[in-house]
């Protein structure tokens, strides 16, 4: 299972108004595991980024004069994606921007994104995990206990690996226990593990079984996280 972690920035908020791609970050992520490999550059978008949209990532105009035009990275772009699934905070925004930019290359056939990869919207998930509350990439940080706090402004390439942080815990669940129902001390080296050893002679501890509501819940989990990478191990073990 080959995942794209992707995020954009762009001139504005509407391809329609002729706005671009200035910004591609991707992190490469094989079986639910980061492999390293990354997609991250900077574009020319032949236009002015507006005011507004400065002021979200910093990307200047003087910054992109000499950077490459988009038709000069596409393949190397899509022979990336190709193939993958793509994993996208808001997918529609990103999606639309680059089927626009793909328009743009070759008018008379176009690619469509759909058509090289299929897609996974985060924040479709992030709703159905989370109704009602705010869902966008810094609320999930904080939901999730995931430090960004040396994300200032947006970037694409940090962006996306901030995102993988929070898919991988919105479809994994717990990724470490804390068993001895202490708080970790602030100033643990957290490299540490704790070990705590059980006395031979307790009393047997006590089975509480799940109940019928909880059951449903964790099959529930357990097809999101099928549908989402692909295969279940816990379902191929039980």
């Amino acid at each position: 299972m080959r995942q794209i972690i992707l995020d954009t920035e762009t001139t504005g908020i509407d391809p329609r108004q002729g706005h671009r791609i200035i910004e591609i970050g991707c992190v490469e992520m094989i079986n639910r595991k980061l492999t390293g490999n990354h997609f991250h550059v900077y574009i020319n978008p032949d236009r002015e980024v507006e005011q507004e949209a400065i002021e979200v990532h910093g990307i200047t105009n003087e910054f992109l004069a000499d950077k490459p035009k988009f038709k000069e990275v596409v393949k190397g772009f899509i022979d990336f994606i190709e193939g993958a699934q793509l994993v996208i905070h808001n997918a529609p925004f990103d999606v639309g921007f680059m089927d626009h930019e793909f328009k743009l290359f070759n008018p008379f056939e176009p690619i469509k994104t759909a058509n090289i990869c299929t897609i996974l919207d985060t924040l479709i998930l992030a709703r159905e995990l989370h109704p009602g509350q705010k869902n966008n990439l810094d609320a999930l940080c904080k939901r999730y206990g995931i430090d960004n706090s040396h994300r200032e402004l947006h970037g694409a390439l940090l962006d996306a690996e901030i995102l993988a942080d929070v898919y991988l815990l919105m479809t994994g669940g717990q990724t470490a226990l804390n068993l001895t129902g202490k708080q970790a001390k602030e100033n643990e080296d957290d490299s540490q593990e704790q070990i705590v050893r059980l006395d031979a002679n307790r009393k047997p501890l006590k089975v509480i079984h799940a109940s019928a509501d909880e059951l449903d819940q964790h099959n529930a989990r357990l097809q999101l996280v099928e549908e989402s990478s692909g295969s279940c191990i816990w379902r191929q073990q039980h």
